[in-house]
């Protein structure tokens, strides 16, 4: 098999407003910078793969206005394969309105526009296409018959799968059996598992539930405080990197980008887990969604050695 890695998933625009604080419901907030970026947790994911290093496919649905041809310009100039990427003429491109406060924490809105009308004939023939392809990396912001679909026709072509479930959609757990590896957020993880997650041996605790419901491998990223791995009922913890956060946007994607990257180059789980902590720690020190992700000669590379 080659290490072509197929990322299945959305593209949005997103606009970004700097606060002091995030708004409270009925609060009008003044805020400070305003700027558009090429973003959706699909794209993100892909130019995150290539940056890094990684031969990547990516397969999804924009609309024919001018943010779908910003896009697939912007994936033209990272290098991104996009022969998989379909114009809807019935459909706009998707947008996220993102607020992000002075911590670098934000809250987002996502109007879902053509990602949501990416249906499993249109990603079939692209997994035809690349059936030699070793990952598929997926989110949940295209329909789920989509993605369990897409993960259905990997595991039939022997690629691995990489699900990382954001936003969280309850239907991902009649398809745990298909995913080798899953990768919620804390956030994620709590709504999988009615568990609170507070502490490192939450954490572990709450992995420990997920795969008892038929994920083999499950990684809980839990920001500054790295990651929690649980790979074949053994667990690790990656501490991350300590850095000046700025915004957090985007690290969830980089993380999965540089996952698949590692992975697809023959590296442990471990080992790529290491890496992808340390790409996302990188980005959270920039503003903005795929202006954030990092280039490969910006990662400690020992992470692999």
């Amino acid at each position: 098999m080659s290490n072509r890695i197929i990322v299945v998933g959305s593209m949005n625009m997103d606009m970004v407003v700097r606060t002091g604080h995030i708004p409270r419901p009925g609060e009008t907030v003044l805020g400070g910078n305003f700027f558009m970026n090429p973003g959706g947790k699909g794209a993100n994911q892909a130019v995150a793969v290539s940056r890094l290093g990684g031969d990547v496919v990516f397969v999804g649905k924009i609309g024919s206005d001018v943010f779908g041809k910003q896009a697939a310009q912007l994936f033209d100039d990272e290098g991104i394969d996009t022969s998989g990427l379909i114009e809807d003429d019935d459909n706009p491109s998707g947008i996220a309105l993102i607020t992000v406060d002075e911590a670098g924490e934000n809250s987002i809105v996502v109007a879902s526009g053509a990602n949501s009308n990416l249906t499993p004939e249109d990603v079939s023939s692209q997994l035809d296409n690349y059936r030699d392809s070793t990952i598929l990396l997926m989110q949940l912001e295209i329909p789920m018959e989509t993605v369990e679909f897409a993960a259905k026709k990997a595991k039939e072509n022997s690629m691995r799968v990489i699900v990382n479930p954001a936003p969280v959609n309850h239907l991902i757990s009649s398809m745990f059996g298909m995913i080798d590896i899953l990768t919620p957020n804390v956030t994620e993880a709590e709504m999988l598992t009615d568990l609170k997650i507070n502490t490192i041996s939450d954490a572990k605790i709450a992995a420990e539930e997920i795969s008892r419901q038929g994920v083999v491998n499950v990684i809980i990223t839990l920001g500054k405080l790295g990651a929690v791995l649980l790979e074949g009922g053994e667990f690790y913890h990656i501490t991350a990197p300590e850095v000046n956060v700025v915004d957090t946007t985007a690290a969830g994607d980089v993380f999965n980008g540089a996952l698949a990257v590692a992975l697809a180059e023959g590296k442990t789980l471990i080992e790529a887990t290491k890496f992808a902590c340390q790409a996302s720690a990188i980005s959270v020190t920039k503003l903005g969604a795929q202006s954030s992700i990092p280039f490969r000669n910006e990662i400690l590379l020992n992470t692999l050695n």
